[in-house]
């Protein structure tokens, strides 16, 4: 019997670099949950999720011939798939202008503002954030991006990407500390 494993991940990249369909599909099953939980962090709901989603997963199969091994395979899709995202925003024209957001037009839904805390929750606050406090939070605490890388892919001054994350810190503190009280 043999112990190689035709679905371990190095030969699933191999196979799918060689046009391999089920190779594709395998590699979408094991991925596509994490990744469009990344994509609907950025996004401002599921339908735009999904299609960063698929957007994503295009550009993973049409470059994974371009995967050097070096690295984690699920962080270099983590890496298209907040870039991926990034665009859609740009695409959407969802500008980062600060004079344009208007934190007292946020509200929270009730479903929101009840029970105990949890993930599921936490990321239905954060996305009720407008858009660039969004996406700049997401960038900087979540994805780890410096503030300087921030705003080289969003085409933004480097303070504001600051100040969007202080604005972002500063509103899910209010809601917290309603949340708690």
């Amino acid at each position: 019997m043999s112990t190689h494993d035709p679905y371990d991940e190095i030969s699933l990249i191999t196979a799918c670099s060689n046009g391999d369909d089920k190779a594709f599909k395998k590699i979408y099953d094991r991925h596509s949950g994490t990744m469009y939980s990344i994509c609907l962090r950025y996004m401002t709901n599921e339908d735009e999720a999904k299609d960063a989603l698929q957007e994503g997963f295009i550009k993973v199969f049409k470059n994974i011939s371009k995967y050097t091994f070096l690295g984690s395979f699920e962080g270099w899709l983590k890496r298209i798939f907040v870039n991926t995202s990034i665009e859609q925003i740009r695409k959407r024209k969802m500008h980062l202008d600060v004079d344009e957001i208007n934190i007292n037009q946020v509200r929270l839904t009730e479903s929101i503002k009840t029970g105990s805390l949890d993930a599921e929750k936490m990321m239905a606050l954060v996305q009720q954030l407008p858009a660039g406090y969004r996406t700049v939070f997401n960038m900087f605490v979540v994805d780890g991006f410096s503030h300087r890388e921030i705003s080289e892919h969003l085409g933004i001054n480097e303070n504001t990407s600051k100040s969007q994350l202080f604005k972002a810190r500063k509103q899910l503190q209010v809601w917290l500390k309603g949340w708690f009280e």
